[in-house]
Parts: structure tokens; C-alpha cells; sequence
């Protein structure tokens, strides 16, 4: 492993800790008992002097001789604190401030702090150190960001690093943590909504023998006892609307689901979705239910009804409007697509210049029509409601229309956030729309839907009317923290494998005479690979392979001048 100066500076710390009898990495429990918002919070002047024992990283330090000042940073926040030379040193350890604070501890160091709340002459409150413990030793150093002459250095920015090593975005960069915080009290505010209403939270199957309840491309897996082919699921609708069937009058799940599709700002592989399916309801129901949800969520998430996305303020207070889906097209397109059969729906998405193929079934070009030329106007939420049946294969028939079906999608910001049904729940009409979507199957179409005849028997032994809705929490999250992209809300969003530097192995290193703690040295100065040798000036080599010898205190014997020559030949 390649270790920079200050890895191997802080792995020399860390080696002079345990001569001297300190443990970097101690077993025992820290009896923390304060925070440092807490401390700030409650601190009174006329209670100067109150015991506490905090804990944290330390992200900054002042030292002044025998006094210094460091900067803690807990899982709340941060404090300061005071540690002066005559606190910290005993007889057992005389060299704990001289030694050990100011020598082998850094930044991103976690400590223990037991001392006294006092505030300082410049007016900050503080903790007084009267005993200090190390509890872990940081071996790399954190991105800090550092500040001359109005510029920022060392910023941690970069987007991808940020997502891939987001243990240091939590870290370093202020603001991260409370978007986590938010996701967390939006699920809290989701799960008191349903329970006020006596629903009940529920878990379902995550490897799904027929991947059902959305059309999607799912990941597939093979299950060796069964030896038979399993999927991720894709949705968990067929599963809670089993549920339904059983007798329950509402259920809820919180459920990971897996679509293998594409990727951008707006969609991860693996991704959350809420799916509530309620006994004795309809879709008119569903909206006004869905709209005090996220009435709810939006209060107590943020404090106000209203978001900030962009340049956009976003009002969640009900009620919400509603549009068609037909009038929605109609009005951003000009066409009509009532009553239209395939081809003539064809013809308009030709007339459009739009990108289809002979694979799309008419409910997909229509879809293909409202995502390219509506969706992406409707900014404050809108429901778009009674969708065509072939768009909808679990969809109860439209109760005025039945070539429409009781059936919405809330539109926020330009993107679908929820889907709601009135349920389907004519086994016959189920089973006719499953052979449906199998001939779409049979078409080519990869995100054409399974048919579960499991799910169709189910429907035949009865299921009460229903509403269900679907809401994708990652993009709820989103509009409730005013972020543009999903992967600033997922802890870990997928990515690319980190690309390694390619290597020659030791032997090819060998073959030339390169002694093996050699190897090392070489690669740090940029010679990963022995052909990099070639034609390189002997001496200056020989001068920069002493220079990293001395400077790093290896200890080699640095090489001759003449088996540097013929590494170089």
C-alpha cells in the first residue's frame, strides 16, 4: 500500500503512542454524558464550573506554549476546548501534553475530554480539560479546508469523491448531516400519519420468484437449493395487495427496491419507495389522503409548507390541482388523443420528430408522449389523473370511460413523485391484461410486466376495493431538502468501481536487480511500471531514491550509483 508523507508521519504517531505505554485504539467504554450542542444550549454563567465528559474528532488546534486551544467535533457539533499543560500532565504520564498532545496527535483524531463548561474572555463557551484520552488515531488526514487571502484550498467538492468516500463528506462538509437528518424525519412523519389511521407497517419478499407490480428490466440471481432463477424485486404490490385479500385494512411498507436501468440525477439502481394499500377506498380518496400526507411531512420536515428548489418554491398546501392526462398532452402538444388507435398514435409521435420503435405498445408511446413534452411543466404539485387502460395493467377501469382508468401520478418540480390506483380487482380483467402486457413481452419489449397467475388467484379468492399508492422517498426527500440530484440523499449511491493504477509485479522489478524495499520508494516517485525506468537520468534518480530515503526515515541502504545505471538501461 502507497502511504503518503503524512500517512507515514501519523503511522510513526501512532508506533510512538504504544512505546509509551498508550493504547490509540482502546477496548473500554468512554462514559460520554454531554454534547456540544447541549453544553451550549444549556449553559448559564451563574453555573460556571458544571462536569462534563464529551468526545470527538478534533478539527482544529491553537497551541500557545503550554496552553492550546482545540476544536471538538462530536455527532452534534462542535466546541472548544481548553488544555493546558498542568491539567493533562501527572506523575504517571509527565509527557501528555508535551509529547502526546502537541507531538503525536493531528487533526481528525478522536479524544476523550473530562473537564468543566466555563466561557472564555472572548466570550465562547468552552471546556476546561482536566483529563484527556486517546480513542482512536486517524491514519489519513482529512481534506480540511484551509483559507488564504480569501481563497479556499482544499475544498472536498468533487462530486464523485464526495458520494464514494462520503464518511469524509459527513465529516468535513457542513450541511451534509442534516440532509440524512431530514430523510430520517420524513420517514418518522410518513409512519405517524399511517398509524394515526391504524395502518399497519409490513415487510414482503425482497427475492421475488416473478418479478411483479411495475413494468422495469429487474436484476436477476440464481438460487442454488431451489436451482431456479430469482429476482430482485422491482415493486411489492402484488405482495401487500395479498395482504389485502387476507383481511388487513390497511398496510404499509417502506420497501428497497432494484430496477436495472439507467442511471442520472434523478434515478439510482437501488432505490426506497412507500407503497399503502387501504381496503374500501378510490383514487379520489388516495389524492386527498396523499395531499395531507405531504402537507404533514413538508411541517414537520421543514417547519413551513413551502420548499425552495432552485428557483422554484414549491407549495405543498393542499389542495393540489388536477389534469387529465389526455388534456394534459392535448394542451402541450396540440393533439387529441382521445379514442386514437396505435398507429394513429404512431403517426402523432412521427409528427413530433419523437424516437420510437415497433416495440412500444400504445400505452408506452403515449407515455413516451407526456414525458418528453408535459411532465416537465408542471413545477407545483399537480395530479394527473385517468390514465388509458393500456398504460395501467393494474388499474381499476375508468367508472365514466372504460377506455380510461382511475389512476394518478403527482407531478412536483417536473418529475413524478407518487402513483395511485383505484385498484384492479376483477380477476378475469387482471388475467386479460397480464396476457396483454405478455404479448408487449413477446414484442421485445425487456420492461413489459410478468404475469403472476399466484397474484390472479389471489384476485379470485376476493378482494375488497382498494386504493394503492406508491411515493419514491429518495425524491421526496429531495423536494423536503431542496437537492437536484438523488445521489446528495443516498448515504452510498452506486458507483463505477475506483479505477487502480496498474502495477508491474515484484518480479519484473526483481529481473532488473531492484532490491525488494526498493519496490516501494520507486512507486511513490511515479515508476508503477519497470519500462517507466527506462532512459531516466541515473543521477537524478539515484539523488531522489536517497532524498525519500532520508526524508521519510526508512532507514535503507541507499542504492549505488551503478545499479542505478542499470535499472535505467
Amino acid at each position: 500500500m502507497e502511504l503518503s508523507e503524512q500517512e507515514l508521519f501519523r503511522r510513526q504517531s501512532l508506533d510512538a503512542m504504544r512505546k509509551m505505554g498508550i493504547e490509540p485504539y482502546p477496548a473500554a467504554e468512554y462514559p460520554v454524558d454531554a454534547f456540544s450542542t447541549d453544553i451550549k444550549a444549556n449553559f448559564k454563567d451563574e453555573e460556571s464550573g458544571q462536569p462534563v465528559c464529551i468526545a470527538g474528532r478534533i478539527m482544529s488546534r491553537r497551541i500557545m506554549g503550554k496552553a492550546s486551544f482545540v476544536e471538538l467535533q462530536d455527532s452534534k457539533g462542535r466546541i472548544q476546548v481548553y488544555v493546558s499543560r498542568d491539567d493533562i500532565s501527572t506523575e504517571e504520564q509527565p509527557e501528555m501534553y508535551n509529547v502526546v498532545f502537541k507531538k503525536l496527535l493531528d487533526i481528525g483524531d478522536f479524544i476523550g475530554i473530562k473537564g468543566f463548561v466555563f466561557r472564555t474572555q472572548m466570550g465562547e463557551i468552552s471546556v476546561h480539560c482536566q483529563e484527556l484520552t486517546v480513542l482512536s488515531k486517524a491514519l489519513r488526514p482529512l481534506p480540511i479546508v484551509k483559507y488564504k487571502d480569501g481563497v479556499a484550498y482544499d475544498k472536498f467538492d468533487d462530486p464523485e469523491m464526495r458520494y464514494r468516500q462520503r464518511y469524509v463528506d459527513l465529516v468535513v462538509n457542513e450541511g451534509v448531516k442534516e440532509i440524512f437528518q431530514k430523510r430520517t424525519k420524513v420517514y418518522q412523519s410518513m409512519r405517524e400519519f399511517f398509524n394515526s389511521y391504524g395502518y399497519m407497517e409490513v415487510e414482503t419478499p425482497i427475492l421475488q420468484s416473478i418479478p411483479g407490480g411495475a413494468a422495469a428490466r429487474p436484476f436477476i440471481t440464481h438460487h442454488n437449493a431451489l436451482d431456479i432463477p430469482l429476482y430482485l424485486r422491482i415493486a411489492n404490490e402484488l405482495y401487500l395487495k395479498r395482504l389485502i385479500v387476507g383481511g388487513f385494512e390497511g398496510v404499509y411498507e417502506f420497501a428497497k427496491n432494484f430496477r436495472n436501468e439507467g442511471m442520472d440525477r434523478t434515478h439510482n439502481p437501488e432505490f426506497t419507495c412507500m407503497e399503502i394499500y387501504v381496503s374500501y377506498k378510490d383514487y379520489h380518496w388516495m389524492m386527498d389522503f396523499t395531499e395531507r400526507m405531504l402537507n404533514k411531512v413538508c411541517l414537520d420536515v421543514n417547519g413551513t409548507d413551502k420548499v425552495n428548489i432552485g428557483n422554484h418554491q414549491i407549495s405543498f398546501k393542499p389542495p393540489f390541482k388536477r389534469v387529465t392526462m389526455l388534456d394534459s398532452i392535448k394542451e402541450f402538444t396540440g393533439y387529441d388523443l382521445t379514442g386514437k388507435t396505435e398507429q394513429e398514435i404512431r403517426e402523432v409521435c412521427k409528427a413530433l420528430n419523437m424516437d420510437i420503435d415497433d416495440t412500444m405498445g400504445k400505452g408506452k408511446l403515449i407515455d413516451e408522449i407526456f414525458g418528453e413534452f408535459c411532465e416537465g411543466n408542471y413545477i407545483q404539485p399537480t395530479f394527473i389523473i385517468d390514465y388509458p387502460k393500456e398504460m395501467s395493467p393494474l388499474t381499476k377501469k375508468h367508472r365514466d370511460n372504460p377506455d380510461l382508468t382511475e389512476r394518478f401520478e403527482l407531478m412536483v418540480n417536473g418529475k413524478e413523485l407518487c402513483n395511485a390506483y383505484s385498484e384492479l380487482n376483477d380477476p378475469i380483467d387482471q388475467l386479460e391484461r397480464f396476457q396483454e402486457q405478455l404479448k408487449l413481452s413477446e414484442k421485445g419489449d425487456d420492461e413489459a410486466m410478468f404475469i403472476d397467475l399466484d397474484f390472479v388467484r389471489a384476485l379470485e379468492y376476493g378482494m375488497p376495493p382498494t386504493s394503492g399508492m406508491g411515493i419514491g422517498m429518495d425524491r421526496l426527500v429531495m423536494l423536503m431538502t431542496g437537492q437536484t440530484a438523488i445521489q446528495e440523499v443516498l448515504f452510498f449511491p452506486q458507483m463505477k468501481p475506483e479505477k487502480v493504477q496498474k502495477k508491474d509485479d515484484a518480479a519484473k522489478f526483481t529481473a532488473l536487480g531492484i532490491a525488494p524495499e526498493w519496490f516501494e520508494p520507486l512507486q511513490k516517485l511515479g515508476f508503477d511500471m519497470v519500462d517507466k525506468l527506462k532512459g531516466q537520468n541515473p543521477n537524478k534518480l539515484h539523488q531522489d531514491l536517497c532524498g525519500y530515503n532520508k526524508k521519510n526515515k526508512l532507514g535503507l541502504t541507499n542504492p549505488a550509483k551503478e545499479d542505478v545505471e542499470n535499472w535505467v538501461k
